[in-house]
């Protein structure tokens, strides 16, 4: 099917897309920050991480360089902690590994992502050879998932929850109906761990056929910079990983920091940084309500927020030049240029963001 369509709103529908010129899937939202100086809205990890303690670890670790890294004690602990056995569980060079591994090591013949989300899945199985179809979820429906629009004959099916960068919580139960006898079903909960009690997680879940999970522990607990996350899946999945992944391909100091954060004190932390995340949106959220120019996606349950505002892209530029990075949204399929995405911070940084705002809607109407 032709790609060129209105990207703004979708059409719920599925869409083959052989090529795509019209979304950078590669791109993200640390390109919005590399020239430094600027208040960092565009990267959806937790900001003053990794906190002193997990510092404190990774740098013990150091000691040990000399050997091979060792994954047992790191894979026991979050099977632990999501009370699997170990076979179901898989460490990976962040949660971005993961979906190269399964683009290479599963035989698919008719994967669908469900947008607009994360982009590397997609440009994973593209890499893979694979042609790659969309169901393009509905501005008008909230961007909610409408387990109805994957077609039957998907054999992987590609969802986050909460969804980068929409910030939508999808039902657990209506993702599970999306798993089917033969399909693999992929739910990437990168940001899970910054919901409150996770409610809708499907992680630990062993009932739902061809389920797998992803998780990041770079988020929650700033450690982009050392890529660390995990696979929870059925054994078989997880061999079949295993075996396309190289060797020792989780480092000695990455592998201290999943067992570390696995800890029942680390936990307690990660919890409360949680419902944190949580006042510190609605405090964001107040504040946009205010601008008659910003439509926001008001289901918003991740640490980012989705906003929708004519040109969108020019107040982007005027906000760098006000000193605030926030990530554009023309690159995420099912979404273009009037978008963009606000990582969630404190009440004082939003507060200079939201002054910052001001300026900007006020400049570009001139």
């Amino acid at each position: 099917m032709d790609t060129d369509m209105d990207m703004d709103t979708g059409t719920g529908t599925t869409m083959r897309t052989p090529t795509d010129t019209a979304h950078d899937l590669r791109h993200h939202g640390d390109a919005e920050v590399r020239e430094g100086g600027l208040t960092d809205l565009a990267v959806n990890v937790r900001a003053d991480t990794p906190p002193a303690w997990l510092k404190a670890r990774v740098a013990a670790s150091l000691d040990t360089l000399a050997a091979y890294p060792d994954g047992r004690a790191a894979r026991a602990a979050v099977a632990r902690r999501h009370g699997l056995p170990v076979e179901r569980v898989l460490l990976t060079a962040g949660s971005a590994e993961a979906f190269v591994l399964l683009a290479r090591a599963l035989a698919v013949r008719r994967p669908v992502v469900v947008h607009p989300q994360f982009t590397e899945p997609e440009a994973a199985l593209r890499d893979a050879g694979h042609e790659v179809g969309r169901v393009l979820l509905r501005e008008e429906d909230g961007f909610r998932l409408d387990p109805a629009a994957v077609p039957e004959d998907a054999d992987l099916v590609v969802i986050g929850n909460p969804t980068n960068p929409t910030s939508v919580l999808h039902p657990a139960e209506a993702v599970a109906r999306l798993a089917r006898p033969g399909r693999t079903l992929v739910v990437d909960e990168a940001f899970m761990d910054a919901v409150p009690d996770e409610p809708q997680a499907l992680a630990g879940r062993t009932d739902v056929p061809g389920l797998v999970v992803l998780r990041s522990l770079t988020k929650t607990w700033g450690l982009a910079g050392l890529r660390i996350g995990y696979v929870l899946a059925g054994p078989e999945t997880v061999a079949a990983l295993e075996r396309a992944q190289p060797l020792w391909p989780v480092s000695t100091p990455a592998l201290t920091a999943a067992e570390a954060c696995m800890a029942p004190a680390a936990l307690a932390e990660a919890a409360l940084a949680a419902r944190q995340v949580a006042a510190d949106r609605a405090h964001l959220l107040a504040g946009l309500a205010e601008f008659d120019e910003v439509r926001v996606v008001e289901a918003a349950e991740g640490p980012f927020v989705l906003v929708r505002m004519e040109r969108a892209d020019e107040v982007r530029m005027r906000l760098r030049g006000l000193g605030f990075a926030v990530r554009r949204g023309d690159t995420f399929p099912g979404l273009g240029p009037r978008w963009l995405r606000l990582a969630v911070r404190d009440r004082v940084t939003t507060g200079r963001f939201l002054q910052a705002l001001d300026q900007a809607l006020t400049l570009v109407a001139r």
